[in-house]
């Protein structure tokens, strides 16, 4: 199959990574949980649980596909060395599959929104906004038709390879983002009582910390790091031995908070400068958004007609980063273990994850026989990847760097080979141990069994 693609320079790396990571759980799942769980509180906690959390997990990953130098399931397969702990890179490319699946169909939405800022239609009152809403979500063809579209969007970049497809399209879609929400910010952070939402963010009231918001907090720096789901241990296959792992993961985890905090100065001072409840829920983006935008700038349309279109844009944007890094790891696995070219290999997974969006689409009101248990296809695969999936591949890649894999070869990987034997990464390769060993399999199984229900 020739030598191994990789990336070809330490910024390709970087935003390529951190495009994985920044998605629409930090632009749409993060400002939503901040509003239900207490705002700043929420988020001081947040960025705690990502330093001793999310990083040394995302370490772990990038140790595995780096040694590896292959897709996620032969990467944990060589190390298992055939024991069954070669299931974790099964689990890890099944559940980043699954995803890719239902999160088209949101990435969808998205595309929608563009297209209906582009036109006009993302006018009226909240109502018109809800039904708008409900319309489209329960719509048989629109859904699955945006859908189809981002997939193949994201197939025309996954099929030209890693350098020429996902590192230069991370190149220009991550400052594109970035610069759109700045601009963004900006505008929000203008409005009459803006400061209320920047205070809603930045001034911690301890008296609504409870175990809930630290769960949480907890399960949202899991989901928005992409831990668990193939991504990061595929695109460490393409790291090359002088990438330093433990400062890529320090600078992804701190691009990936940067933006989480960015999409709340985005969204928070534009609701408080209008009135409206911070803990509008997963509504938030969808229902609540186009509203707040339209009244906030209703004295220059213009100016809210554009913010809106930009936030929509940026929406999209993020929802395509993701997919990349997810459409990446089914397409390398089925390259590699079906000794295919990456264009059928990236087809392949493109057309099976749009019967997969499509089927996820219709279950969620146009097609009634996609209900089990009074649940939509989507809510289930929801459920099964997020709260079940995501955490037992966690736990089970945290037991196995700490545990099974000789922590020589852990600490080659995480030192360079020794090229980085310096006394301070010797310290901090014995706490990266002690956290992979102790503190983040603890934290996972609390996220697990809250997910659950079994803790409260």
């Amino acid at each position: 199959m020739g030598e191994r693609a990789n990336f070809g320079s330490k910024m390709g790396v970087i935003l390529a990574t951190a495009g994985s990571a920044v998605g629409l759980g930090n632009v749409w799942r993060f400002p939503y949980m901040t509003g239900e769980n207490g705002g700043a509180v929420f988020i001081m906690i947040y960025v705690i649980c990502v330093v001793l959390l999310g990083i040394p997990c995302m370490i772990s990953e990038f140790i595995v596909g780096r040694h590896g130098q292959a897709n996620t399931a032969r990467a944990y397969r060589k190390l298992a060395g055939g024991t069954p702990w070669a299931v974790i890179g099964y689990m890890g490319v099944l559940t980043g599959f699954l995803i890719t699946g239902y999160y088209a169909v949101v990435s969808g939405w998205c595309l929608q929104y563009v297209w209906a800022s582009l036109i006009g239609h993302l006018q009226g009152d909240p109502e018109y906004f809800k039904t708008y809403f409900t319309e489209l979500s329960t719509d048989p063809v629109k859904p699955v038709l945006w859908t189809v579209i981002i997939l193949v969007m994201t197939y025309l970049i996954i099929e030209h390879g890693v350098r020429n497809g996902i590192e230069r399209a991370s190149k220009m879609l991550m400052p594109t983002l970035f610069i759109l929400l700045l601009i963004i910010v900006v505008a929000a952070c203008m409005l009459p009582d803006a400061y209320k939402g920047i205070e809603f963010l930045f001034k911690p009231d301890m008296s609504k910390f409870t175990g809930d918001v630290f769960l949480g907090a907890l399960g949202q720096a899991f989901y928005s790091l992409s831990i668990a789901m193939g991504c990061l241990c595929t695109y460490a296959s393409y790291f090359s031995r002088y990438t330093n792992l433990t400062k890529s993961a320090t600078q992804i985890a701190l691009i990936d908070c940067m933006v989480a905090i960015l999409a709340g100065l985005m969204i928070f001072p534009a609701a408080f400068s209008v009135g409206v409840n911070p803990d509008s829920g997963p509504s938030l983006i969808f229902i609540t958004l186009p509203n707040v935008f339209q009244q906030a700038f209703a004295s220059v349309p213009l100016v809210g007609y554009c913010v809106s279109l930009l936030f929509f844009v940026l929406l999209s944007l993020a929802a395509l980063t993701s997919l990349m890094s997810l459409h990446e790891v089914s397409t390398a696995f089925i390259q590699e273990e079906l000794a295919m070219s990456r264009k059928k290999a990236a087809l392949i997974v493109t057309v099976s994850t749009s019967i997969i969006g499509a089927f996820c689409s219709l279950s969620l009101g146009a097609v009634d026989g996609l209900v089990i248990f009074g649940e939509s296809l989507f809510d289930w695969f929801d459920f099964i990847t997020g709260q079940i999936f995501l955490p037992i591949v966690g736990f089970l890649t945290c037991i196995f760097i700490g545990w099974y894999v000789p922590h020589h070869i852990v600490k080659e990987e995480f030192t360079n080979n020794g090229s980085l034997n310096s006394i301070a990464y010797v310290r901090l390769f014995h706490v990266f141990i002690f956290l992979v060993k102790y503190v983040c399999p603890l934290a996972i199984l609390l996220i697990f069994l809250h997910q659950v229900g079994l803790l409260n």
